[in-house]
C-alpha cells in the first residue's frame, strides 16, 4: 500500500488516480469503487448509531471541501465519495476523508462490510439520442451530464447513460420504468412529456403511460388530486410516492462541537431517535444541495407505510420536530423510481433477478418485488406477459441494467445468476460479463476496479 503520489506541474494539479489505484491506498480498506464514486457501508445497531457516524463523516467532508453523501438506515450507514462529471478521477483528499470516515466508524465501533455494496445504473440504446434524452430528463428529474448521461443530482435513483443503436427494433420493451412523484408534479410531468415527443399516452386514472419517440416507456403517477397526502393533520410535509416521503433543506453542519440547532446534523440525530423510539425501519438520506444547504429525504420505503402501523404517527413527530427547528419542507422535491420487467414465468425470472441483483423476495404473497436488503438501491418488480406473444420476446430489450459491483464480489455474484438460470451472452472478464434471465432480459454485472488498466492493456 502506498500513499497517492501529487504532481509536480506548475498547475499544482493533484494527479488522479484510477479505481484499482485509490483501493490501494492505505487506509482505504473499508472502501470500493462503484459507478457512481467510492463507497462504504458501515453496519449499525440503531438509526441512531448510523447518524451519528453520519454526522461525523459530514463535518469531515466540510473540513476537507469535498462533497460525501450519506444514507442513514436501521441496520447501518451508506456513505459515498461521488466523483463529479469534471473529475477525472480520486485525488489524496478523497482517501484522506475516506480514512476520516473510516477512522470514525471505528471510534464508534461500527464495522465495515464491503460486501454490502453495489450500485444499480441503466443503459438505453436510442437510435436518435436527441429526441429521447430530453423526454426522459422531464419523467425522471434528471440533470443532463455531458452529451450521454442523465443524472438524479440527489444520486438517490439509478443514472441513465444512452447509446447507440445499430438497427431500429419496433416492438414494445420487455423493461419499462416507475416514476412516482407528488400529484402536482406529475400532472406538470405529464404534460412536458406530450410536448417532449411523447409517441403515445394511455391514461389509467391513477397513473399513465408514456411512451418516447422509440417506444420506451415510464409509468407517471399519482395522477388523481389528494391520492399522494395522508388525512390526517400534521403530516402535511409528507408526500406518498409509493414510499411515505418527506425532504427538508437544512443548513450545513456546524464545523467542530457546537452545531445549531437548524443544522442538519441536530435535524438528522433528531429524527434518528424518533425513528428508534418508534421502532420503525426509516431511511434518512443527506445530500449536498444548494450552497450553504444539505437537502434531508425522509423514506419508508416502498409500502411500509401501508404494511406497517405507525409510519403515520412517526411522520407527525417528525413534521412537528422539523417545523419546530424553522425547517419547511419542499413538498415537490419527494421521487421514487423503480424497474419492471415483463416475463411468461415470473418465478423462475424473479428468481433469476433476486441472485443476480443480491435482493430479498417481498413476503406479500401478491406481491412479486424484489428489493435490496439494505434500502439503498432501487426496487424491481415483474408482471406478466402473453406467451404467444413472441415477437416482443425474441426482440432485444432498449433497456438493460448496469450493476457495478466490488471486484471480489463479482465473480460470485456471476455464479449466482448462472446458478439461477442466467446465460452468458458477452464476457469482458475480468471486469464486466453481460448475462441474460431465462427470457432474454439482460443485465451487465461489472466492476469499476481494474477497469481503465484492463482496457489500457487491451489497446495497448
Amino acid at each position: 500500500m502506498s500513499e497517492i503520489p501529487t504532481s509536480t506541474e506548475s498547475t499544482n494539479t493533484p494527479q488522479t488516480l484510477s479505481a484499482k489505484q485509490f483501493q490501494e491506498v492505505s487506509g482505504t480498506e473499508h472502501w470500493r469503487v462503484l459507478g457512481a464514486g467510492a463507497a462504504a457501508w458501515f453496519s449499525a445497531a440503531s438509526h441512531g448509531a448510523g447518524a451519528e457516524l453520519a454526522v461525523r463523516a459530514v463535518d469531515a467532508a466540510a473540513e476537507s471541501g469535498r462533497a460525501l453523501e450519506t444514507s442513514i438506515r436501521s441496520l447501518g450507514v451508506h456513505v459515498r465519495l461521488p466523483l463529479g462529471p469534471t473529475d477525472g478521477g480520486f485525488t489524496q483528499e478523497h482517501a484522506d476523508l475516506a480514512r476520516a470516515v473510516s477512522a470514525a466508524a471505528e471510534e464508534l465501533g461500527l464495522e465495515a462490510d464491503p460486501a454490502a455494496l453495489q450500485d444499480v445504473q441503466l443503459t438505453m440504446d436510442t437510435m436518435d439520442q436527441a429526441a429521447v434524452l430530453p423526454f426522459w430528463e422531464a419523467a425522471l428529474g434528471y440533470d443532463p451530464v455531458g452529451d450521454e448521461d442523465l443524472l438524479d443530482r440527489f444520486h438517490r435513483h439509478p443514472p441513465i447513460w444512452f447509446q447507440d443503436q445499430d438497427a431500429p427494433r419496433p416492438l414494445r420493451n420487455r423493461v419499462h420504468l416507475d416514476s412516482v412523484m407528488p400529484q402536482k408534479v406529475a400532472t406538470e410531468t405529464l404534460a412536458a412529456l406530450r410536448e417532449r415527443g411523447a409517441s403515445s399516452v394511455a391514461e389509467h386514472g391513477y397513473y399513465a403511460t408514456v411512451a418516447d419517440a422509440e417506444g420506451n416507456e415510464v409509468d407517471v403517477l399519482p395522477l388523481p388530486e389528494g391520492s399522494d397526502r395522508w388525512e390526517r393533520p400534521g403530516t402535511e410535509d409528507w408526500r406518498l410516492v409509493f414510499s411515505a416521503m418527506a425532504c427538508y433543506p437544512v443548513g450545513t453542519v456546524v464545523q467542530g462541537t457546537g452545531r445549531s440547532t437548524g443544522s442538519a446534523a441536530a435535524f438528522v440525530q433528531a429524527v434518528a431517535a424518533l425513528a428508534d423510539e418508534a421502532g420503525l425501519p426509516l431511511g434518512i438520506d443527506v445530500r449536498p444541495a444548494a450552497a450553504g444547504q444539505s437537502l434531508v429525504v425522509l423514506d419508508s420505503g416502498k409500502d411500509r407505510w401501508e404494511m406497517t402501523e405507525g409510519y403515520e404517527a412517526l411522520a407527525a413527530r417528525v413534521q412537528e420536530t422539523a417545523r419546530g427547528m424553522g425547517l419547511t419542507a419542499d413538498v415537490a422535491a419527494p421521487r421514487f423510481v423503480q424497474i419492471g420487467i415483463d416475463a411468461v414465468d415470473l418465478p423462475a425470472v424473479r428468481e433469476f433477478w433476486r441472485a443476480a441483483l443480491g435482493y430479498e423476495e417481498d413476503p406479500r404473497a401478491h406481491v412479486t418485488d424484489i428489493v435490496d436488503p439494505h434500502q439503498v438501491n432501487v426496487p424491481l418488480f415483474l408482471q406478466g406477459m402473453d406467451a404467444g406473444d413472441e415477437a416482443r420476446r425474441a426482440q432485444r430489450n432498449r433497456i438493460h441494467v448496469d450493476l457495478f459491483l466490488p471486484h471480489d464480489q463479482l465473480r460470485a455474484r456471476l455464479e449466482a445468476a448462472l446458478a439461477a438460470g442466467g446465460t452468458v451472452v458477452r464476457d469482458a472478464g475480468p471486469i464486466s460479463w453481460t448475462v441474460t434471465d431465462p427470457e432474454g432480459n439482460e443485465i451487465d454485472l461489472t466492476t469499476a476496479y481494474g477497469r481503465e488498466e484492463h482496457w489500457a492493456a487491451q489497446q495497448g
